[in-house]
C-alpha cells in the first residue's frame, strides 16, 4: 500500500518535502544568524532570544507569502497542464492539488505569524523594560543613547511611552495588527462548513489578501528593529568596546558610542513576482469575461436545477472542464465553478446549476421570472481537471455524488459521440458509472441522457460497455414499497431506465473486487466528484486492491477540485 501510495504521490511527496525542507532551512538559518552574529549584539543585549524568533518567522512568512498566490492562478495551471500533456498522467495529476497546497501554505503562514507576533509582543515589552531602567545594565544604557537623532537602538524613546503605544501609531506595529487581523479573517472564513453553506462571506473575507500584501510590503519600512551600523561595527566592534560602555573604562584605546541603522525591508523582494503574476491573471480573466456569452437555452429541470446552455466566439472544451460563471443581474463580483455538462462535440457548452446559496437561489429566480430579455452571463474559461483523462484509461470507473455528476455527464456524452462517429482513437474499452443520490427528483434532468445511451449502446451491439449503477441514499417507505410492488417490471420505477435503482449506500470493497477480477491485467482509473469522505473511502481501496505486480490490475485515484 505504501509503495503504491508513492507511486501516486512522489510528485507530491517531493514539492512538500522540498518546501518543508526550505521552511526549516530559512529558519534555523535566521534564527542562528541573529542569534549569533555581532551586529546585533546591542539588540539582543535588550532583546535576548526573541530577536532570532522574530526575524527567523519573518524570513518563512516572507516565503509562504511568495507562494500562497501560485496555486490559485488557474490560467497558469492551464498552461501548465497543457505544457505536461506529453508528461506522465501522475505528473499532471498533481496539478490537481492546489487547493491542498495553498491550504498547506496558509497554515503555515498562520504559524509563523503566530510566532512572530508573540515574539514582537515579548520584544516590545522588552524595549519598554530598557527604556525605563535606571540599573546601569548594557540594556539600559544602549536604550539611552542617540534619542535626538536617527542612530538609536530602542524606539521607545520616552518613559510614558506604552508597548499598546507603539503597536498601534507605529507603522510597523499598525500594519502588523492589521495583516494579522486580515489573516484571521481569511482562515477562519475558508473552513469547510463556511465555504459551503455561506460561500459569499468566504467569497468576499478572502479578498482581504489585497490587504495582507499591501501590509506586508510597508510593514518593514519604518525598521524598528535594529543592528550596529557597518561602519560603527568597524569603529566601536562590540567584543572590545561593550565594556567599556557598561563600566565607563577607557582600555589603551578608547571607542566610540555605537550607532544604529535600520534592516532594509525585504519583503517586497519576495512577493513583487507572485504579485504581478496574479495581477496578470486576474486581468486575463477580466478580458475573457468581458467577450460576449449568448443564452441559447434555459431548462428548469425537478428538484430546483436550472439548465443553461450557452455559446461563445472561440470557445474550446476538453471533457469534464470547468468554468466560472457571473451573472451580473445577481451580483458584479462574485465567481462561482460550474463543471462543463455538454460534451465537446456539441455546438454549444452547458452548466447545470442546483440551488444551494443565496447566489445559485438568485440565479435560478433571474431566469425563471425574466420578462424580456434574459439575464447576462459572463464566463471564465475553461480550466482543465482530473475528468480530461477518463480516455487514457482501458477501463474508468466513474463517481458521482449528487449534482457532482455533472463532469461525467460531459465524459458519457462523449463517448456516445464517439460510437456515433465510430471512433476508432477511443482508447477505453469499459465504463463503469456509479452516482449516489439522495432524492429521486435529483435523477430527473440526468435521465434523458442514460435513457439515450442505453438504447445507442444496445443498437451498436456494445451494451456491455456502460455498466452504470444507481444509489438512492435517502428514502421513504413508500418509495421502498413501490420499488418492491414493481419489482419485476423491465423498468426502473424511480429513474424508468432499465438498471434498477439500488436503495443504500455501495459496498465499496465488493465494487471494486468485482472490477478487479473482471479486469485483472487493466489500469483502471477511477474519477470521483464528490465530498472528502467518499474520496476517503475510494482512495483506501484504490490502494488495498491494486496489485502489487505492475503487470497486474492498478488503480489510480483522481478527484475533482474546486
Amino acid at each position: 500500500t505504501m509503495g503504491n501510495w508513492l507511486l501516486n504521490h512522489w510528485f507530491s511527496a517531493a514539492v512538500i518535502a522540498a518546501w518543508l525542507g526550505i521552511n526549516i532551512f530559512l529558519f534555523t538559518y535566521y534564527f542562528l544568524f541573529f542569534d549569533r552574529d555581532e551586529q546585533y549584539f546591542y539588540t539582543r543585549e535588550i532583546l535576548g532570544s526573541a530577536l532570532a524568533w522574530a526575524r527567523a518567522s519573518a524570513k518563512c512568512l516572507n516565503f509562504n507569502s511568495m507562494l500562497i498566490l501560485l496555486p490559485v492562478c488557474r490560467n497558469l495551471l492551464s498552461f501548465l497542464r497543457g505544457a505536461c500533456s506529453c508528461c506522465r498522467r501522475t505528473l499532471r495529476k498533481q496539478l490537481d492539488h492546489n487547493l491542498a497546497f495553498h491550504k498547506l501554505v496558509a497554515y503555515a503562514l498562520a504559524l509563523f505569524t503566530a510566532v512572530h507576533t508573540i515574539a514582537h509582543l515579548f520584544n516590545l515589552e522588552r524595549y519598554n523594560h530598557s527604556q525605563q531602567a535606571t540599573d546601569g545594565s548594557l540594556a539600559a544604557i544602549v536604550s539611552k543613547l542617540h534619542l535626538q537623532g536617527s542612530k538609536w537602538l530602542n524606539p521607545i524613546h520616552s518613559n510614558h511611552t506604552t508597548p499598546e503605544y507603539v503597536a498601534f501609531t507605529t507603522i510597523p506595529g499598525l500594519t502588523g495588527v492589521i495583516i494579522t487581523l486580515a489573516l484571521i479573517l481569511m482562515v477562519t472564513s475558508s473552513t469547510e462548513f463556511i465555504r459551503r453553506n455561506y460561500f459569499e462571506l468566504f467569497w468576499y473575507t478572502h479578498h482581504l489578501f489585497v490587504v495582507y500584501f499591501a501590509g506586508l510590503v510597508i510593514h518593514g519600512i519604518a525598521g524598528l528593529v535594529r543592528g550596529q551600523t557597518p561602519q560603527s561595527m568597524r569603529e566601536a566592534p562590540p567584543h572590545r568596546c561593550a565594556q567599556h560602555l557598561l563600566h565607563g573604562a577607557c582600555g589603551h584605546r578608547c571607542c566610540e558610542e555605537p550607532e544604529f541603522g535600520s534592516i532594509p525591508a525585504e519583503s517586497w523582494k519576495w512577493v513583487l513576482a507572485p504579485v504581478l503574476l496574479y495581477i496578470f491573471e486576474r486581468l486575463l480573466r477580466v478580458w475573457r469575461a468581458r467577450q460576449k456569452v449568448v443564452v441559447t437555452k434555459v431548462v428548469m429541470h425537478p428538484s430546483r436545477v436550472l439548465e443553461l446552455q450557452l455559446q461563445k466566439k472561440g470557445f474550446r472544451m476538453e471533457v469534464g472542464q470547468y468554468i466560472f460563471v457571473n451573472c451580473p443581474a445577481v451580483s458584479l463580483l462574485e465567481w462561482h465553478p460550474f463543471t462543463l455538462t455538454s460534451a465537446p462535440e456539441e455546438d454549444f457548452f452547458s452548466i447545470h446549476i442546483r440551488a444551494a446559496g443565496d447566489w445559485t437561489e438568485g440565479v435560478i429566480d433571474a431566469f425563471q421570472q425574466q420578462k424580456a430579455e434574459t439575464p447576462r452571463i459572463e464566463v471564465d474559461g475553461p480550466f482543465g481537471t482530473a475528468s480530461e483523462d477518463v480516455f487514457q484509461y482501458e477501463v474508468a470507473m466513474l463517481v458521482g455524488a449528487g449534482i457532482g455528476v455533472t463532469p461525467f455527464a460531459s465524459v458519457l456524452k462523449s463517448i456516445w459521440y464517439k460510437f456515433q462517429q465510430a471512433d476508432q482513437a477511443l482508447k477505453t474499452k469499459k465504463i463503469y458509472f456509479y452516482w449516489l443520490c439522495r432524492d429521486t427528483g435529483a435523477f430527473a434532468w440526468f435521465n434523458d441522457l442514460l435513457a439515450s445511451l442505453e438504447q445507442k449502446m444496445a443498437e451498436s451491439g456494445k451494451a456491455d460497455f456502460l455498466t452504470y449503477r444507481l444509489f438512492l441514499t435517502g428514502w421513504d417507505t413508500s418509495i421502498a414499497n413501490n420499488a418492491a410492488l414493481n419489482f419485476d417490471t423491465a423498468t426502473d420505477t424511480v429513474t424508468g431506465l432499465r438498471h434498477k435503482t439500488i436503495f443504500g449506500r455501495p459496498m465499496w470493497n465488493t465494487e471494486f473486487a468485482a472490477v478487479a477480477t473482471a479486469h485483472p491485467r487493466s489500469v483502471v482509473g477511477v474519477f470521483l466528484c464528490g465530498p472528502a469522505a467518499l474520496a476517503k473511502s475510494l482512495q483506501r481501496s484504490c490502494h488495498q486492491h491494486s496489485s502489487l505486480d505492475p503487470r497486474k490490475v492498478q488503480f489510480y485515484f483522481n478527484k475533482e477540485n474546486f
